[in-house]
Parts: C-alpha cells; structure tokens; sequence
C-alpha cells in the first residue's frame, strides 16, 4: 500500500452533529498545548522530533490517530460513554493496526505480537478494542486493507473471545503457528541495510548521563565493552522524546540497546495528576500472557531495548498482498486478550460484558470514534 493512499480521508459522516464530541472539555489544539506543556514537566523533548511529530500528524489521518492518543482518551469517555464503564484491565491504551511487531524469546523463537506498551494503563477492555478497531476502519477507508469492515470487527470480537476462554496463547512463528504464515509476516523481509543506517548516524558529542550509561551497560553482553552512543528517530506517538542507542561489535557482528526515556501514559495527564512516576511499561510486559522479549526491560526512567533487524514493529502497509486479513486481525484480537489476562480476575467479567453487548457494539464504537478522530483532524489541520 502506497504512502499517497493513507492520505486519504474517511468518508464522510452523515449530517448533523455529534453532541458529545462538540462537548469534549477542549480543541484539539489546546489539548496538544496542554498535554505537551505535561510532557515537558515529565521528561526532557526533542524539540525537532516534536515537530517532525506535528508535520507528520497532518500527512494523514492514520497518522494523526497514531500521533494523539492523549486526544482519544481526552475524548473516549464522551463519545463511547456506553462502553466506558465496562470492566477494567491492564490495557495496552494505544492500540492500532501497527501496533504489532517481533521479537526472539529467551529460547531464540521469532514471537508476534504487541510491541508497544507507552500507554499501558487501567482502562476498560472496550478501549483497547475500539481504538483496533478505529484504526482499521481508517486503514480500510484508505484502501490499505481489503476486508469489509464488519467482517473485520467481527474478526477481531472472535479472536479475543476464544483466547479469554481458553487462558491465552502466546503467538510464537514456529510448528504450532504455522497457519501464521498467511499473515503474511513470515515473508516480512528484515532491512538488509540495518547496520548499515543505524551505524551511519554521528555519535553524539557530549556524553550521555550517568543514568543512561548504567542502563546501556547494565544490559549489554559485557558491561565494559566498547560502544558508540547515536542519538534515533523513530515511532510516533513517543516522538519528541530522547532516544539514545548504544552500537558496539561484539564477537564477530554488531549488537545495540536503544534507552528511551519514558513518560506516564496520556491518562495521567487526562486526570489531572503529575507527570512524575512510574509508568505501567514494566507491569503490562511482565503480566501478559506471551514469550517475552528478555531484552526488554526498563531501568529507572528508561525503556530498554535489543535493536536488531528481526525484532522490529511491523508496518501493516508493508505485509504482502497475500496476507489473510481476517486471520491478520484475528490474530491482533487473540494478542489483545493475552494482554488482559495479565488482569487475571476480570476475564469471567469481561466475557459476561461482551455477550451482553450484542453483535454490533464493537463497529458502532469504531464509527463514533473514527468520526470524532477525523474531526479533529480537520480542524488540527487547518490551524
């Protein structure tokens, strides 16, 4: 799928206009004011990837969805106030269709699945649903996915439901996931050039603290090797805040660890608290049912990480055209449920709250919420 396609806006809502979004307590401009004035009291900025941030916010609605999530949870409990009281779990806040990545297990295995945790927060279960769902709705107006959307919604219901049944199932690439191929992700090709660009960026000139340099070197193979520190561009959401990599050559081929600095998610801001503390990162990867990254861990207030061609986010765009999109989300609706059964007490909850609500629940949400996200985005781009 072509960068021009997720240009394209959604089709138009019907006339008339939603009263609980024009009642949201602020603009999208004032809420980006606010939330970033929050940002700043919580970690230093990059003042230049913040406003990579802003230019590419504009580029698309995707991206906007992906850059704002702050905005969603600012206006979630309005436009959704029908789901917003279903029962709560460790949720992952900013779900979407790109939200997915791999990464090696402790045994070496490739595993699938949420790679991003930045938002991890006590939400409804309904939250992390609809916003997948919002995502791929604006995916599919764009013409980035093929499947009909209620097919989709449908898709994502049933794969979450039977994974809460049965306990979970971590989602590993090897003999009992051969079916994932049609994923398309066993033919996601790795860059070949990875080395080659992150060993191209200039090291830094000052020296990194001595909070940052502990932690790389807390988690590097020798913890006297020699390295390089760059400083790195990457995500979305998190853009603005420091990102530091440490390169070094280590028997026989280079190795990397990314630190970047973390930040409570948006739903502290959005209730009024400070933005000093820790954040949910640790906790949702530690509670989630799944072969996890045993290079991923945090160290104070910084996020650690193996950088590596095979541990890597997926972009959805960048899947074969092959690829089984209903088995695709189905998938991404099985990883959401590994990821709430970390809050083990609430499955019998919430699979009571999802058989109450009907077949429709989950596209009307993602309906409400895709408009009130292009909303803002309309506006957010003419100011």
């Amino acid at each position: 799928m072509s960068k021009k396609r997720y240009t394209l806006k959604t089709r138009k809502s019907a006339s008339g206009r939603n009263t609980t979004i024009e009642q949201a307590t602020a603009g999208i401009e004032q809420a980006t004011a606010s939330y970033e004035k929050w940002m700043r009291s919580c970690a230093p900025l990059v003042a230049s990837d913040l406003r990579l941030k802003h230019e590419q916010m504009r580029e698309a609605l995707f991206l906007f969805l992906r850059g704002t999530f702050y905005r969603w949870a600012q206006v979630w409990p309005e436009v959704c106030s029908d789901l917003a009281g279903a029962p709560k779990v460790l949720a992952v806040g900013d779900l979407h269709v790109n939200s997915f990545g791999t990464w090696r297990d402790a045994e070496g295995r490739l595993c699938w699945g949420v790679d991003d945790f930045d938002e991890a927060y006590p939400l409804t279960y309904t939250n992390d649903l609809v916003r997948l769902a919002t995502s791929m709705k604006i995916v599919i107006d764009a013409e980035g996915l093929a499947i009909k959307f209620k097919d989709g919604c449908e898709a994502i219901v049933e794969g979450y439901t039977q994974t809460l049944e049965v306990g979970g199932c971590p989602i590993v690439m090897e003999e009992n996931e051969q079916k994932l191929g049609k994923l398309g992700v066993e033919n996601f090709k790795p860059p070949k050039d990875f080395w080659e660009k992150l060993n191209r960026l200039p090291a830094i000139r000052t020296s990194v603290s001595h909070e940052v340099k502990r932690a790389f070197e807390k988690t590097l193979p020798e913890p006297r090797m020699e390295y390089k520190v760059v400083r790195r561009r990457a995500g979305l959401g998190s853009l603005g805040q420091e990102r530091f990599v440490a390169i070094g050559n280590w028997k026989g081929g280079f190795i990397a660890r990314e630190a970047k600095a973390m930040v409570p998610s948006s739903c502290t801001w959005v209730e009024g608290k400070t933005g000093r503390g820790q954040s949910y990162y640790q906790q949702a990867i530690g509670s989630a049912v799944r072969s996890r990254d045993p290079f991923q861990v945090t160290e104070g207030p910084w996020l650690i990480r193996r950088l590596s061609p095979d541990s890597n986010p997926i972009d959805i765009q960048n899947l074969p055209k092959h690829r089984d999109e209903e088995m695709l989300l189905h998938a991404m609706g099985r990883e959401a449920a590994n990821v709430h059964l970390g809050t083990k007490r609430q499955t019998a909850n919430i699979l009571k709250d999802v058989r109450k609500r009907g077949a429709n629940w989950l596209r009307e949400g993602a309906v409400r919420m895709a408009r009130a996200v292009e909303k803002d985005w309309d506006r957010y781009g003419k100011s």
